[in-house]
């Protein structure tokens, strides 16, 4: 993939992740990260949890439960998930 590519699919990411939080109930904003950092586990895996907090404008410690879920996701599709079906 091309950088300039690339770059517009991270882009396209970022805004959905956005949107997706934006969208949550309020008792379900944590869930909703921990399901957004699962779904793009793989494309994100050369982000930072500093660089995922700042390029969605979360509270650093929202980089702890990106990492945790992230690392979670090698576990999870060898059990059998699916991440494209999220």
């Amino acid at each position: 993939m091309t950088e300039r590519i690339e770059g517009i699919v991270k882009k396209v990411i970022k805004e959905n992740i956005k949107q997706a939080l934006a969208s949550a109930p309020r008792n379900g904003f944590m869930a909703e990260l921990h399901l957004q950092s699962i779904k793009y586990a793989d494309e994100l895996v050369d982000i930072t949890a500093r660089e995922f907090c700042e390029e969605l404008e979360l509270k650093p410690s929202y980089g702890t439960e990106f990492s945790k879920m992230r690392n979670l996701t090698t576990r999870l599709k060898a059990a059998g998930l699916d991440t494209n079906k999220l």
